[in-house]
């Protein structure tokens, strides 16, 4: 398991992960910018303008019901960053060969979610791997998905990433 790790990013606490995939960018874009690919390793069902500045909506996370949040970045096929709630996410590509890079940085607002979402967002992440190697998941969400979770934050929490915040239990 690839665990992520805890940054300050722009002055604020923040969780980054970094994967490699075997796939052209333009695949990993799709796959983190539209709708019907986000649906199966998003926490929430996602539909967005793609431009900055536009709205982007979440819907049917069980865990939490941030309902709208703007789109701060969109340079196709590389850059794709949003608030969620009162945290930001920020998703990079980089081209290389013919690999891509991803790096995941979600902003907190609280240090203390540190952990927590680290843990969700390796599950996701989880997901996201399934995806684009062709593979069907349960999305992360699933009984699976849900089970690993705090095994997945034990190892946060051990590894000292700031902890503590409430974790969500579903609707």
């Amino acid at each position: 398991m690839d665990l992520g790790t805890y940054i300050e990013y722009q002055g604020k606490a923040a969780v980054r992960f970094e994967r490699i995939y075997p796939h052209p960018i333009e695949r990993v874009w799709a796959a983190v910018t539209e709708s019907d690919e986000l649906a199966r390793w998003f926490p929430s069902r996602v539909d967005h303008q793609g431009e900055v500045g536009g709205t982007i909506a979440f819907h049917g996370d069980p865990y939490s019901n941030p309902d709208t949040g703007t789109i701060l970045e969109f340079v196709p096929p590389t850059t794709f960053g949003f608030t969620w709630g009162p945290d930001k996410l920020h998703l990079t590509l980089e081209k290389r060969g013919e690999s891509c890079r991803l790096v995941l940085i979600n902003v907190l607002s609280e240090a203390n979610t540190a952990a927590r979402n680290a843990s969700g967002w390796t599950v996701c992440l989880a997901e996201l791997d399934k995806v684009l190697a062709g593979v069907q998941g349960g999305g992360p969400h699933s009984e699976a998905a849900d089970a690993g979770f705090e095994g997945i934050m034990a190892k946060y929490v051990a590894a000292g990433m700031p902890s503590g915040a409430v974790i969500p239990t579903k609707d």
